[in-house]
């Protein structure tokens, strides 16, 4: 070793968008971090562009909304919804797919879309301006260790060849899919492999902005194609007017050399028009998660954790819930109010819900779609089809039933017997570990404004004497800890309790009408003890 990198509290290794958005959570928590991220410049390649509500209201918190919408590459009016079309885009056969304005009613804030580079860019400025980040650009991280006392990484200068020790109390690989510091760390993952070869392609053309203009405010384009049994071939706007980006299976073997990528893009628009690549690159359409999100002072996040094709927009939205959960789980661990078991709650709630995202929607589309296309196809039979193609345009939004859940959570006073996962029911109504949906005080203002960066307890109405039980009993535990009261009974009603206790995360820990209630008992459960 020719040095020692700065001792922080968290090292975190890979400074893209998990990894950054992590270290701010930390940061704005008052835990400094040490980022290790192998790339010094951004990776201009446009993926993982939709940001779901929820990913929405994490940067607000995370100081940096404003910043991102500013950035949108696409006006507004294009919003981020898209369509899926049958044969080709120019076929005839339509419909609006993935309107997650339908739930909007359930989050505090809209949905957005743009490049991930430029979602890196943000998160980068508002890292800079954060004195507890420490970020190296052009470091290689291929080691880790860890003992009693704490765990650091080895890594290397791609452009000296130095060689350096990054320390803290626990390191986080958030280094992609392909992570060095699982496989470092012993943590094994489990796949599903579709044996397919997928193609990456960007390339520009304003030709293909003039055909797409009959789909107006469309930001995506998804083709069936009888062929391909289900997986899609996607089309996806980075600018409005000329550049794209464009997913899909090609025979096995395919290389840059000995494929017409351009007569590709034609068969699934329908329509010639220009065409200059800008990257042609190549994966493997696989579902992998890691069984464990832990071992020992070693964790792991974003695709390190979970990775899985890019279908329906998961993907980054997943990953920033990881770096939410986990980074106000080792801020209350570092601070002396969580335990270790509120660490290990970090994988028992975020692995369920991955494991469903694949299962009870990214594959569950690809099935379904098999389905419909080996059973109906308008050349055999125009009209079933046609009357089975409306059917499934009627189904609106795949969304509405996608509501991440920590319901089975050990951290989480919910039902007897529930599971956490990605399937369930938009509801008002505050559930233990679901999502708190935003209402509006009797002061005007929104419950989300209220809540405090620790846990919140949102009183309706409720007994004082309870409500400042809970406030001794957090205090006896230096819980940070805000109340937040109002006398709505229409609130009361809607939230179907007059007491709701808020994680940092904005998921509910509990909820009761004080009756029973025991408030250290209810808070040492939130907080693992």
């Amino acid at each position: 070793m020719s040095g020692f990198g700065k001792n922080s509290d968290v090292v975190i290794v890979g400074g893209g968008p998990v990894g950054i958005a992590l270290a701010i959570e930390l940061a704005q928590r008052g835990i400094t971090s040490t980022v290790v991220e192998r790339y010094v410049s951004l990776q201009e390649i446009p993926k993982g562009q939709n940001l779901n509500q929820r990913t929405m209201e994490l940067f607000h918190f995370w100081g940096a909304e404003e910043r991102l919408r500013a950035a949108r590459t696409i006006p507004a009016s294009y919003g981020i919804g898209g369509l899926t079309a049958y044969g080709s885009l120019l076929s005839g056969y339509h419909y609006d797919w993935l309107r997650r304005e339908l739930v909007q009613e359930f989050y505090f804030r809209k949905p957005e879309r743009l490049p991930q580079q430029e979602t890196e860019r943000v998160l980068r400025a508002r890292a800079s301006e954060l004195e507890q980040i420490d970020i190296h650009y052009g470091w290689r991280a291929d080691r880790v260790f860890q003992d009693d006392t704490g765990a650091w990484v080895e890594a290397e200068n791609a452009e000296t060849g130095e060689t350096r020790r990054f320390a803290g109390s626990y390191v986080v690989g958030c280094d992609g899919a392909h992570s060095t510091m699982r496989e470092r760390a012993g943590i094994t993952q489990t796949r599903n492999d579709h044996d397919k070869l997928m193609v990456l392609l960007v390339f520009r053309s304003t030709g293909l902005h003039r055909l797409l203009e009959s789909f107006p405010g469309k930001s995506f384009y998804c083709v069936l194609h009888p062929d391909l049994k289900g997986y899609w071939r996607f089309f996806g706007r980075v600018d409005l007017g000329s550049s794209w980006f464009f997913h899909a299976p090609v025979p096995p073997g395919t290389t840059k050399e000995n494929f017409d990528f351009k007569a590709l893009l034609h068969e699934a628009v329908g329509a010639p028009f220009d065409v200059a690549f800008d990257h042609i690159g190549f994966w493997d359409l696989r579902i992998a998660t890691a069984d464990d999100y832990r071992n020992g002072r070693v964790f792991v996040a974003g695709d390190a954790a979970h990775s899985h094709p890019p279908y329906g927009g998961y993907g980054i939205n997943t990953g920033f819930e990881d770096a939410r959960n986990l980074g106000w789980k080792l801020a209350a661990r570092m601070q002396g109010w969580g335990s270790e078991a509120l660490l290990d709650s970090y994988s028992a709630e975020r692995r369920p819900v991955f494991a469903s995202t694949a299962r009870d929607f990214i594959e569950r589309f690809i099935q379904d779609d098999r389905r419909f296309l080996e059973t109906w196809n308008p050349e055999k039979d125009r009209t079933e089809f046609e009357i089975h193609w409306t059917e499934r345009s009627r189904i609106t939004s795949e969304v509405s039933a996608y509501v991440p859940n920590y319901a089975g959570s050990p951290a989480v006073s919910g039902q007897p017997g529930a599971q956490s996962g990605a399937t369930g029911e938009h509801r008002v109504q505050a559930r233990a570990g679901f999502h708190l949906t935003p209402r509006v005080l009797s002061s005007g203002q929104n419950v989300y404004d209220a809540l405090g960066p620790g846990f919140s307890l949102i009183a309706l109405g409720a007994d004082p004497h309870i409500v400042d039980a809970f406030r001794k009993a957090a205090t006896e535990r230096s819980i940070p800890f805000v109340v937040v009261e109002d006398d709505s009974q229409d609130n009361a009603k809607a939230y179907g309790a007059r007491l709701v206790l808020v994680r940092p995360d904005q998921f509910v820990a509990w909820t009761g009408d004080g009756e029973t209630v025991d408030p250290d008992a209810v808070l040492a459960k939130a907080t693992g003890s």
